[in-house]
């Protein structure tokens, strides 16, 4: 019986990568053309993207918004088809929202089910996470389950509408680089011109491991969990199930009869991905039957973090540059963020911004990057002492607190409210303004905006100069005063001022990531100048 997963397939031989120049241009004619090579346009590519999962997939989607020029690779012969990475987080949630996707993932997934202790005969409930209700600020407050194959579906089919079709069975085999761009090798002979590369491709990065990038930590070839989507015959599907003396747990996926099995093997079994193998292994485990088997994959707990996220035009994103346990669902999630901070930062520096911008990628994220690590490492090793916090998920995990305050482009000094710092991740908030209710409607796009609360703040909003290259600017008046060809944000239940913390007059920046980037109360002029200077051409 044909196991099927798409993670073990053998992957295709690589050649050496090419030798990477650091200055001098690359000479390479604009047509030479021979039977096995082929060089593209240097001017037609803006982004290439390897890695076709979560990650790259939000990235292309966000560069393509900006009217960049983007081609995704990926090694693999089709879509992933497993369910691995099941967890979308609250923050991640509001990502898929502003990609205008959040609505197909909702309707794929649905809730988390509280956990079934099988222990003998009794099977005892247990309350990993709280349900949380939405507030204005926090619409979406709860972890949706959504398996892994279907959040690329919904991903693939938003790039698929923004007219980008992803190229399966391509390798990247190497690259150049010089002052101007990047020069990729494909598997299929082709070399492509770019300005930019992102390695998206996992933990096992071509990307990274060509651009000489470390990848310290440690892999434990010793712990091994068997992962299974399957359906299992008798069992309910309102509780995810745990076996706690066997380590084996079986979460139903929802919308259909299969179960998400992992069976964590004790040191010294050998994996053994045959179905007969792994149904007879179920059963001894917990007498149950275990059938029609989609997916499989083995599981090892690895904790590594890359040294650096940038080599001059190289990026790493996702799994390429941080690899995590599985505990707490934040491995997929953290990803999906770096994508999101990333985007913009490529958009506004090929259209001119300061190139330190793209170093403020690295100094933002390596550091969340490196406590999601901490925190998912915490869990698992909970789980291996068979600790019951390590069942427990709180507020940490939904990555709704994560700030990048005190950053390079949020200074520590920088003027706040009475509740965010510039760096802050920018709440929801009830509004009314052209037909919307919700601040989140406005910011959904690849724009700032800037909001002005007062009516001296307001005042000022027609004379703020915004560059016309790159990202726009969408400029609101909040509560009185003008704004800009009748922009206006109305706060009729008074929750916006109160969130966000503002008494009197105030801009307030927001990024295309969803990030406060500015607080200004003074100097409205030379302070907004002042604070957009890194971020616009």
């Amino acid at each position: 019986m044909a196991t099927g997963p798409a993670d073990h397939r053998k992957p295709p031989q690589r050649s050496p990568p090419p030798r990477r120049l650091d200055t001098a241009a690359l000479a390479i004619p604009l047509t030479e053309s021979t039977s096995s090579t082929t060089v593209t346009d240097p001017n037609a590519i803006d982004v290439v993207v390897a890695g076709a999962g979560p990650t790259g997939s939000t990235l292309a989607a966000d560069l393509l918004r900006r009217g960049l020029r983007v081609r995704v690779v990926d090694k693999a012969p089709h879509a992933f088809e497993g369910s691995r990475a099941k967890g979308i987080q609250p923050r991640t949630q509001e990502v898929l929202e502003d990609l205008g996707v959040l609505h197909e993932a909702r309707a794929e997934g649905g809730p988390y089910p509280p956990a079934g202790l099988h222990l003998g005969p009794v099977t005892a409930p247990w309350k990993m996470q709280q349900r949380n209700r939405p507030t204005p600020d926090v619409p979406y407050p709860n972890i949706l389950l959504l398996p892994q194959h279907r959040t690329d579906a919904i991903l693939h089919r938003l790039l698929d509408r923004l007219g980008l079709g992803i190229e399966y069975g391509v390798a990247l085999d190497g690259f150049e680089q010089d002052a101007d761009g990047v020069t990729s090798t494909l598997s299929t002979g082709e070399q492509v011109r770019s300005r930019y590369l992102v390695g998206a491709d996992g933990g096992s990065s071509a990307v990274r491991q060509a651009a000489g990038l470390g990848f310290p930590g440690e892999t434990d070839d010793s712990d091994k969990t068997l992962i299974i989507d399957c359906t299992v015959d008798g069992l309910s599907r309102d509780k995810w199930h745990m076996w706690p003396r066997t380590s084996v747990g079986a979460c139903p996926l929802p919308h259909s009869g299969q179960f998400q099995v992992m069976i964590r093997l004790k040191p010294g079994d050998t994996p053994n991905l045959d179905h007969d193998a792994l149904t007879a292994r179920f059963k001894a485990l917990t007498g149950l039957g275990l059938r029609d088997i989609t997916w499989t994959s083995t599981f090892r707990p690895n904790v590594r973090l890359v040294e650096h996220y940038r080599a001059g035009r190289v990026f790493l994103a996702g799994d390429a540059a941080h690899v995590h346990t599985p505990a707490g669902a934040q491995g997929l999630n953290t990803g999906v963020q770096d994508a999101y901070n990333l985007g913009w930062k490529l958009g506004q520096a090929i259209a001119g911004a300061p190139d330190g911008l793209l170093d403020t990628y690295e100094t933002e994220r390596l550091p969340i990057a490196a406590r999601v690590l901490g925190k998912s490492s915490q869990l698992y090793q909970s789980l291996s002492d068979r600790r019951a916090g390590g069942l427990k998920r709180g507020d940490e995990e939904r990555q709704l607190g994560l700030t990048y305050h005190g950053g390079p482009l949020a200074p520590a000094d920088a003027s706040t409210t009475r509740t965010l710092h510039v760096g802050d991740r920018a709440p929801d908030a009830p509004c009314a303004a052209h037909g919307t209710r919700r601040l989140f409607d406005i910011y959904r796009g690849p724009h700032f905006t800037l909001l002005a609360f007062g009516s001296e703040a307001a005042g000022v909003l027609p004379s703020l100069t915004w560059p016309t290259q790159g990202a726009e600017l969408r400029r609101y008046a909040v509560r009185s005063g003008r704004g800009i060809d009748g922009d206006r944000i109305t706060d009729d239940t008074g929750q916006l001022a109160g969130i966000y913390g503002v008494d009197g007059d105030a801009l307030v920046l927001v990024r295309p990531d969803g990030y406060v980037g500015a607080i200004i109360t003074a100097d409205w002029a030379s302070a907004f100048t002042a604070a957009v200077r890194a971020f616009t051409p």
